[in-house]
């Protein structure tokens, strides 16, 4: 059957690409033999994660050499994210393993000396081929893409790589990389349409409609020219002088749902005071669960807002029921229907067991999250135990835990650690001498100067003896993505951020950094990250009641003179 397929090699979220390929009014048919490759009319081939295990499931499926012939036919191709890092010669993430050899040119590592690695958020892509040929591939200029990546193509302005193939370099930090290539039919991006929002969309709404097409010959023919103006940089527009480049990287606005079920059975939004999730009662007994709306529709409110990712904490247990029954990968599947940013999903992302006796590691856990629409996990209490068993194993993992496992399968970017910390003051360092120990910002009840924060577990009913950059440290070693910095004393309180945690943090580690707990009004969000310099600012019940609205943060921030992602326009 011919028609529009999907190479599907396992790794990662897909349902958020199939759902946006439908709601553009298309079929899309999953590769399931070989054969299907050279059927198709068009094919996706989208990757997250390593490298090497890209490449690995390619040739074990088979798929390998029908792709390369499928591409030397010059057949609409579409390839995302670690799908467009196959097709060059091979990547320093697994040196061992070549790539397809389609585009010449190796994946490398970015340097982390001046900023977070993963490159996690959004950022703009500079068109070198002008900006027609940009337009025909949906792509607007000063748009902002989400990115997730560890290791990319850097751009050589003077390779036969820029110059045959290069469609967009963007700029983290003081590094170029190849950002999009386009080469007659060939198409690639290293952003994710299917998460950059409606201008994402509209990207894959190029491809599938064909204004991305362009026979072999005529590209062929300009290539085989080479004459470039001065300042040209690529033989496919040789007229064209491309703007200078900068680093449009922006700050990343995280709506939070903390989702439970209330006391009649369903799901509820909610949004506790240092952790507290019930309504004030004066009557005998625990008040009601406070419910904020339904977790679906507020997912898909945010996003029409702007929220820049969206994240789901499950702080129910559901003790009793079997995985595949879970309510959130239901609430997933639903949200990923008509969101198109980033989904994280934190709460039971750990080994559990079925009623019925059946075990599932953590492992299976978080695969049937990515597979219901989740692009990331969120690990708390288990990331806590790993933490421990790291430094009683002198400094090194055993490959078991939850992080290890879920980061191999699917790469760090996929995993997140939420951190419930708390104050434990002390009038000298010396009170605490296996503990890392700052002054913050207001002593403490009885007058001391100093404190070190305290991991917890189980929703900070249990204090553990580590404090949090102990364990932000080993979740980095282990292969952590990102951390979710909570504050159990911030929470609620809307008296802003807590800076001298936030600030600890982010010195300590070269990974993403989400501050959260405590924002009260759109200056917080200014103020945590002029000060601190993280990635990411996260909020849930001041957006809830809209007692701060999503867009006045925007507006704040650009008033700041801070990077921020402008609102889509609704899709034509």
């Amino acid at each position: 059957m011919t028609g529009t397929y999907l190479l599907d090699y396992g790794a990662g979220n897909v349902r958020s690409l199939v759902n946006a390929v439908k709601k553009l009014g298309h079929d899309i048919t999953f590769v399931k033999d070989p054969s299907d490759i050279l059927k198709a009319d068009k094919l996706i081939f989208p990757g997250v994660g390593a490298f090497g295990s890209a490449m690995t499931s390619l040739h074990t499926k088979g798929y390998a050499e029908p792709l390369k012939a499928y591409l030397a036919q010059n057949k609409p191709f579409m390839g995302i994210c670690v799908g467009m890092q196959t097709l060059f010669e091979g990547s320093d993430e697994t040196p061992d393993v070549p790539g397809l050899g389609v585009i010449p040119g190796r994946v490398q590592l970015f340097d982390s000396t001046d900023k977070a690695v993963p490159h996690m958020g959004w950022n703009t892509a500079r068109s070198i081929q002008g900006l027609e040929r940009a337009q025909d591939c949906g792509l607007e200029d000063q748009r902002s893409y989400y990115f997730v990546h560890s290791f990319a193509v850097p751009f050589v302005a003077t390779s036969n790589t820029a110059k045959e193939w290069v469609l967009t370099t963007t700029q983290y930090g003081d590094q170029v990389f190849v950002s999009s290539v386009r080469r007659g039919n060939i198409f690639c991006t290293q952003f994710h349409p299917e998460k950059s929002g409606f201008a994402g969309v509209n990207v894959l709404r190029a491809f599938l409609d064909g204004t991305a097409s362009r026979g072999a010959e005529a590209d062929l023919a300009l290539i085989n020219n080479q004459q470039l103006v001065p300042g040209a940089l690529s033989a496919l527009a040789p007229i064209y002088v491309p703007e200078p480049t900068l680093d449009q990287f922006t700050k990343r606005i995280v709506a939070c749902l903390d989702v439970r079920a209330n006391d009649q059975g369903d799901l509820v939004v909610t949004k506790g005071d240092q952790y507290d999730v019930r309504e004030a009662s004066t009557e005998a007994g625990k008040g009601d669960v406070r419910n904020l709306g339904k977790p679906v529709e507020l997912a898909r409110r945010y996003f029409e807002e702007g929220a820049d990712e969206i994240t789901f904490l499950n702080i129910t247990s559901f003790r009793n029921c079997p995985l595949l029954d879970m309510p959130m990968l239901e609430v997933l599947r639903r949200t990923s229907e008509t969101v198109f940013v980033p989904l994280t999903i934190g709460g039971g992302i750990k080994d559990v067991v079925d009623p019925d006796g059946k075990f599932h590691p953590a492992l299976e856990v978080a695969g049937e999250y990515f597979r219901n629409g989740a692009d990331k996990v969120s690990i708390g209490s288990d990331a806590v135990y790993a933490a421990e068993k790291y430094y009683a194993l002198g400094g090194r993992g055993d490959g078991t835990s939850a992080i290890e496992t879920i980061a191999h399968a699917y790469g760090s970017q996929a995993v997140v650690i939420s951190v419930d910390p708390k104050r434990v003051y002390v009038h000298s360092p010396a009170d605490a001498p296996t503990h890392h120990v700052i002054q913050p910002a207001t002593p403490g009840p009885n007058g001391e100067k100093y404190c070190w924060y305290q991991c917890t577990v189980s929703g900070g009913r249990e204090g553990r003896d580590l404090d949090v950059r102990q364990l932000v440290i080993a979740c980095q070693a282990l292969g952590a993505g990102e951390i979710l910095l909570n504050s159990m004393d911030q929470d609620g309180m809307k008296q802003g951020y807590d800076l001298a945690l936030i600030q600890d943090v982010r010195d300590a580690i070269r990974i993403p950094v989400i501050a959260s707990s405590g924002a009260g009004s759109a200056g917080h969000f200014v103020e945590v990250f002029e000060k601190t310099g993280v990635e990411a600012a996260l909020a849930a019940g001041i957006f809830h009641r809209r007692e701060v609205p999503l867009e006045d943060v925007k507006d704040a921030c650009r008033e700041a003179g801070i990077r921020i992602r402008a609102v889509d326009a609704a899709l034509a």
